[in-house]
């Protein structure tokens, strides 16, 4: 099978987007995996298909794959290369763009200055959405990992997201506790795991260690979720900068039952063909 395919890049977070509309694809935890091996495939965090609508009320429907094959409902950063893709190929002049993933369905508009925004949809915290294992919600939750107790807060945006507040961004235990709680018990579907500094009301310093695919240079909807508990905490306003080690997002909430708004950029890298 020869796939065309494009290489992208939000912020960092890099991912090999493909037009199943145009060519014919069957993609399987297999093959994901070989277009994401950075050594033997493309190299990339995650693969974005963009299939054709399947409801008359959206324009796309597209499915997010991790590195190691799972499919998974939810990536900010990809949902910004997505809107890039699909204007530049030419598969639709809108520049406000609705779109359906298995999580539902969300809204990206195409700014003036190419930055392009995303409604990431309203923040789930009921123990049960996320999935986390706890008979009811809280605000925070504590976890033992060898011997320590963790402090976080959980919310999903249809990714489970954990987030931990750190008083220092560049020694935060990202690789260690990161991937032990990125695949623990109480989170049946696995998680993604922020740890986030709060330099003030106005900014947040976020490492985000992903479901699937380990820390990653940025996490659009990690760093959603760091705002969210942040805001709630009342750490943060209800309009912040998130910087990642990739560069700067920004995110918006106004609170509970409101959607959470995401602007930041998209780039395109190559384009390219493989064999598989």
């Amino acid at each position: 099978m020869n796939l065309s395919f494009s290489k992208m890049h939000g912020l960092g977070n890099d991912f090999v987007v493909i037009d199943a509309i145009n060519q014919n694809i069957s993609l399987d935890s297999e093959i994901a995996q070989r277009l994401a091996d950075r050594h033997r495939g493309v190299g990339c965090d995650q693969i974005l298909i963009i299939e054709a609508p399947r409801n008359p009320d959206t324009d796309f429907f597209y499915r997010i794959f991790n590195a190691d094959g799972s499919e998974v409902a939810q990536c900010g950063n990809g949902a910004r290369c997505f809107a890039r893709f699909v204007r530049d190929k030419g598969l639709t002049g809108l520049d406000t763009i609705r779109v359906e993933t298995i999580a539902g369905r969300m809204t990206l508009k195409i700014e003036t200055d190419d930055q392009i925004t995303v409604n990431m949809g309203v923040p789930r915290f009921a123990p049960a959405d996320i999935p986390l294992n706890r008979d009811s919600r809280a605000y925070t939750y504590h976890i033992d990992i060898d011997g320590q107790s963790i402090e976080f807060g959980a919310v999903s945006l249809g990714n489970p997201h954990a987030v931990i507040r750190v008083d220092d961004i560049d020694s935060a235990p990202v690789s260690t506790v990161g991937s032990v709680l990125e695949s623990h018990n109480d989170f049946p579907e696995r998680a993604n795991i922020g740890f986030v500094q709060v330099p003030s009301q106005d900014q947040l310093i976020l490492r985000v260690y992903e479901r699937g695919s380990g820390e990653t240079e940025a996490c659009g909807s990690g760093a959603c979720a760091a705002m969210i508990i942040a805001r709630q905490q009342g750490w943060v306003n209800d309009s912040v900068t998130v910087k990642l080690r990739g560069g700067i997002l920004r995110i918006s909430w106004k609170g509970e039952g409101e959607p959470v708004w995401m602007t930041g950029p998209a780039t395109h890298v190559f384009d390219g063909q493989i064999t598989l």
